[in-house]
C-alpha cells in the first residue's frame, strides 16, 4: 500500500552526478534558442544549478529556416565564450549541431565536415509533420560517410506514435535514440509523455537531452516525472557520460 502512495520524483531531483547534456540551444541569436547573452547567461546558470557538469549545445541546422554553418555556429560558440568566460567555464561548454534530414542534408555531410557531439556521433532530427520520404536512404548513406546518427527526441514524432514498430525499423537502421527530458514529465502532452514512457520501458532509449531554449523548460524540471519506473530514464541519463 505505500508504494502505491508513494509520490513520483521531481525530475531535477534524478539528474545523476556528472550529467552530460548533449542536446540544448544556448548560444543566442543563431536559432530558436537563447536570443541574447542574457538569455544564455541564465540558461547556463540554471543547467549548473540543475546539476549538470558539462553542456554539448546543439543549434540547429536547417537550410533556409535556421542557415547556421560549422563555421558560424563555433564563431558564435567563441563568442559566448568570450562573453561570459566564467559560466561557460564553469559549464565546460562545448558546441555540436543538431542537423535537419531533409533533401539538402545528404549534401551537407558529404561535402562538409558535420559539427559531431564526440567522434563521429550526429545529432539529427525529423520534421514534425510527416518523415523525409528518404529517410531509411539518408541514414544509411550518413553511416557509409562516416556518422553514427543519434536522433533528437524520437517520442515527439506523432505520425510515429500509432506506428510503434518503426521505432525499432529506426533502431535496425543504426539509429540511437535521444530522449528529451521534459518529456517524461508532460511538458510536450500526455501522447508525447506516453510514447516516451513506452520507449523507455522497452529499453530503446540511449541518451537524453535537456533541449533547452528558454525559462519555461527550465521551470518544467521542478515537476514530477509520469513515470512509475524511472530506471530506465536514470539509465540513459548516465550512458551520457561517454560525452564527457
Amino acid at each position: 500500500m505505500l508504494s502505491l502512495l508513494k509520490s513520483k520524483p521531481v525530475l531535477k531531483d534524478l539528474i545523476p552526478n556528472g550529467y552530460v547534456d548533449i542536446h540544448s540551444h544556448i548560444l543566442f541569436g543563431i536559432d530558436d534558442g537563447a536570443k541574447t547573452i542574457k538569455d544564455s547567461n541564465f540558461l547556463m546558470q540554471s543547467l549548473l544549478d540543475l546539476g549538470f557538469e558539462k553542456c554539448i549545445t546543439t543549434p540547429h541546422t536547417n537550410e533556409h529556416i535556421w542557415d547556421n554553418t560549422r563555421e558560424s555556429i563555433l564563431k558564435k560558440h567563441q563568442e559566448v565564450k568570450s562573453l561570459s568566460p566564467e559560466l561557460s567555464g564553469k559549464l565546460s561548454l562545448e558546441v555540436a549541431s543538431e542537423y535537419m534530414i531533409n533533401e539538402n542534408f545528404t549534401q551537407l555531410f558529404e561535402t562538409k565536415q558535420l559539427l559531431t557531439l564526440k567522434d563521429n556521433y550526429a545529432l539529427v532530427e525529423l520534421s514534425y509533420m510527416t518523415p523525409p520520404i528518404q529517410l531509411y536512404n539518408t541514414l544509411f548513406q550518413l553511416q557509409l560517410n562516416g556518422y553514427t546518427p543519434i536522433l533528437a527526441h524520437p517520442e515527439r514524432y506523432s505520425y510515429y506514435h500509432s506506428n510503434f514498430s518503426e521505432y525499432e525499423k529506426l533502431k535496425k537502421a543504426g539509429c540511437y535514440f535521444q530522449l528529451n527530458l521534459l518529456s517524461t514529465v508532460g511538458y510536450y502532452g500526455p501522447e508525447v509523455a506516453e510514447t516516451a514512457k513506452k520507449l523507455l520501458k522497452k529499453g530503446l532509449i540511449d541518451f537524453t537531452g535537456s533541449d533547452v531554449h528558454h525559462k519555461n523548460h527550465i521551470e518544467a524540471f521542478s515537476k514530477k516525472v509520469k513515470l512509475k519506473d524511472t530506471a530506465p530514464l536514470i539509465e540513459a541519463m548516465k550512458n551520457n557520460s561517454i560525452f564527457k
